[in-house]
């Protein structure tokens, strides 16, 4: 069981680091705009799936950049494919993670507590 988990972990590590690159630098899909990072994938046990988190920031429309990235899903699987050596390549799935936003507010309402303390 234990082999397996860290299996898995390297899947979602390498898939992580695969996945930045090709947004960053390959992606050609004008709908994708801002900066947008992969914060974490998880791999379903069986690989079929992909789970890719995504923050976006500075985004000029957060929705069409989530839409942009599930349309372009199937060239990132065939680069996917090429670079990384598995049995099957997960199909990606992707989820927009928010805890970057939602930290930022944290602080903020932190630093206003502070402010008013002073």
């Amino acid at each position: 069981m234990n082999k397996n988990t860290n299996r898995l972990g390297r899947v979602n590590e390498e898939l992580k680091k695969e996945l930045s690159q090709i947004i960053n630098y390959e992606l050609k899909n004008p709908d994708v705009t801002g900066m947008v990072s992969v914060t974490k994938v998880k791999v379903t046990p069986d690989l079929k799936y992909a789970k890719v988190y995504v923050s976006v920031l500075n985004s000029k429309n957060l929705n069409r950049t989530l839409q942009g990235l599930k349309d372009s899903a199937g060239f990132m699987r065939s680069r996917i494919a090429k670079v990384i050596n598995l049995r099957i390549t997960p199909e990606l799935v992707f989820e927009y993670d928010d805890s970057i936003v939602y930290g930022e507010k944290i602080d903020a309402i932190l630093k206003n507590l502070k402010d008013k303390e002073k």
